[in-house]
């Protein structure tokens, strides 16, 4: 097990989502690496004792519901790939052509629905909370199917598809709407050979604050951008105090979230990856 010697306040400071931070310069290690362990009866004893339960997903919680990831091979929306869309300068530049991608998903994830790994969590929170313990989904994910499934604390550290926020007043609204504007309708096709649809900025999605109408953009956090800090507080005082960390779905590899479980088993607290094959965080954990 390696220690890391940093907080998370401090690394989130410096990091913004979706990017790869660079090793701390000042580590220090363990003369010994503990070896992962696959024994199901070991964790089933730590997990019978634990009192609070963070559980951290990623995107592979989600890829039996369908929901597209737009990562690696063949991640693209029609040429781009969402790297290139999802991003502050691209919305800034080309306000119709980012809402056109995220209409297509949103569209996309109204006929998706939570899979047996969603429902699975949600079940957990509800029997601990029955027996006077606690569980904390803290997800990357922006799809919104933890709470589909019945999560309740849940943390959207990457925001949410169907949330919107006035880049005029700021305002933060839920909004399900299909399509979300008129213009949109039949719009965001992911086929290459389709051509943008150029809506005009006042066709786009706009505001509904009185005297407002400022242009709307979805409420979740691009490439470049630094996380909610009131969701980064939340999340650091259900890491303080949790006694169990669960990782499902999730490569550990996009930072800050990829620091969370590290920080966790930097303090001597168990933590158990639930993923299909072995990521770079494996052997950081006990």
């Amino acid at each position: 097990m390696c220690f890391f010697q940093f907080t998370a306040r401090r690394l989130v400071s410096q990091a913004h989502c979706g990017l790869k931070a660079s090793s701390p310069k000042k580590q220090t290690f363990c003369l010994e690496m503990a070896r992962p362990s696959s024994n199901m009866a070991d964790f089933r004893e730590v997990f019978a004792k634990a009192k609070h339960i963070a559980i951290i997903t990623g995107a592979g919680v989600s890829a039996e519901s369908g929901v597209p990831t737009f990562r690696g091979a063949g991640g693209f929306w029609r040429k781009w790939e969402a790297q290139e869309l999802a991003t502050p300068g691209a919305f800034a530049r080309n306000p119709s052509r980012v809402w056109e991608f995220y209409h297509y998903r949103r569209e996309v994830m109204l006929s998706k629905h939570p899979n047996p790994a969603h429902m699975a969590i949600a079940e957990c929170e509800k029997r601990l909370s029955k027996q006077g313990r606690s569980v904390v989904v803290i997800t990357q994910n922006i799809d919104e199917l933890h709470r589909k499934a019945g999560t309740k604390h849940l943390l959207e550290i990457h925001g949410n598809l169907f949330k919107t926020r006035c880049t005029s007043c700021g305002n933060v609204a839920a909004n399900y709407k299909s399509p979300i504007c008129p213009a949109l309708a039949g719009k965001g096709a992911p086929d290459p050979d389709t051509e943008d649809a150029a809506i005009p900025v006042e066709d786009l999605p706009q505001c509904e604050e009185d005297g407002c109408k400022g242009l709307l953009r979805p409420h979740v956090v691009w490439f470049g951008e630094a996380l909610d800090p009131g969701v980064l507080t939340a999340v650091e005082k259900e890491l303080d105090i949790c006694d169990l960390c669960l990782v499902v779905g999730t490569s550990s590899v996009v930072y800050p979230a990829a620091m969370f479980a590290p920080q966790v088993s930097a303090r001597g607290v168990p933590v158990a990856e639930f993923n299909m094959e072995p990521t770079p965080a494996t052997n950081r954990f006990r």
